[in-house]
């Protein structure tokens, strides 16, 4: 792989895996800050009733609302935002977490349980 998120060579690096460093951190930002207050029984509503709505309360960009909407967790992640905080919104669909890391894997959710978890399905 080549681009922005290649780092061959550097050691203890899982491929394809963004660097959560400064640059993403600081990029990601408003996807994060959106992503905590979801902590907040009042922002989880306000999320459920109107999601654009609530995103837009935070400045996203239309692209980090793309991701936001479509639940697209790997594009979430490109864009600086931490699995930790984002996972949040999983808590308000509710989607499962092995979903999500199917998704993170770019595999299909039986594969990823029996070929990542080891489960039989």
């Amino acid at each position: 792989m080549s681009g922005p998120d290649s780092h061959a060579g550097e050691p203890d690096r899982i491929p394809d895996t963004p660097l959560l460093d400064r640059e993403r951190q600081l990029r990601g930002y408003r996807i994060n800050k959106m992503a905590m207050g979801l902590g907040d029984p009042a922002n989880r509503a306000a999320f459920r009733a109107d999601e654009r709505a609530y995103l837009d309360r935070f400045g996203l960009s239309e692209e980090e609302k793309a991701a936001v909407l479509a639940r697209d967790w790997r594009e979430m992640v490109r864009l600086g935002g931490n699995l930790f905080l984002i996972l949040k919104i999983s808590a308000v669909d509710p989607v499962r977490i092995t979903e999500i890391g199917a998704h993170q894997a770019g595999m299909e959710h039986e594969a990823f349980l029996r070929d990542r978890l080891g489960k039989k399905v």
